[in-house]
């Protein structure tokens, strides 16, 4: 399973500069990017790519509704409604683009572990202390990954979403602060987490024109 890439986070907030980065970053992708479909009326937004040490695009988020907060515990969680869409280029091992390393290849639990750890960055109890937080947040990346790793466990179950119009298998589990899934369509990989917003109604397309997520 990849995890050894380097997430670039582009905060939009940061102004129009940053806004552009974001989305040379996103059109520099040699791959396509997914979205919720046109079912989806709400706000949309670029998030973040992750690139190798090359700097060549390897993944990438969307999304969909609020800006998902930290949330402390599960109080109030409810009045939110987010879903983020991550888009893995789906790829063998391969070498790096400068010859010097090799890259893991990215299969669905890529998809599933980049959900899982996004769904953590939003949910990490802010109220500890910096030592027993970052502590915590270890602890529950390592258990996202290893549940990543083991799709076919008993933590995750199956539903058929829409893809482009056709329905396509995905891996599905839910937490005490929201849901994560991940499956695969055409050469991607893709995972999405949220809450607020039931993932049993969603359904996904191929991004068209980023300028909708401006």
């Amino acid at each position: 399973m990849e995890t050894t890439s380097r997430v670039e986070t582009t905060s939009r907030a940061e102004g129009r500069p940053a806004a552009r980065r974001a989305d040379e970053d996103y059109l520099r992708a040699p791959f396509a990017w997914y979205g919720l479909d046109e079912a989806f009326t709400g706000p949309r937004r670029l998030m973040q790519v992750g690139t190798a040490a090359d700097g060549s695009v390897q993944h990438g988020s969307t999304g969909h509704g609020e800006a998902p907060s930290i949330k402390s515990d599960a109080s109030g969680t409810e009045k939110e409604r987010f879903a983020v869409v991550v888009t893995v280029a789906a790829s063998p091992v391969r070498r790096t683009g400068d010859g010097t390393g090799v890259l893991e290849a990215t299969t669905v639990s890529t998809a599933a572990w980049l959900a899982g750890s996004g769904l953590l960055v939003h949910t990490w109890p802010a109220s500890l202390d910096h030592m027993t937080r970052d502590n915590w947040l270890d602890q529950q990346t390592e258990t996202a990954f290893e549940l990543a790793d083991d799709l076919d466990g008993p933590a995750w179950t199956t539903l058929s979403l829409p893809v482009d119009g056709v329905p396509v298998p995905f891996h599905y589990r839910e937490t005490e602060f929201g849901w994560v899934l991940a499956g695969s369509a055409a050469d991607v990989h893709l995972g999405a987490y949220g809450r607020g917003m039931s993932a049993y109604g969603l359904g996904f397309s191929q991004i068209k024109d980023l300028g909708a997520y401006a």
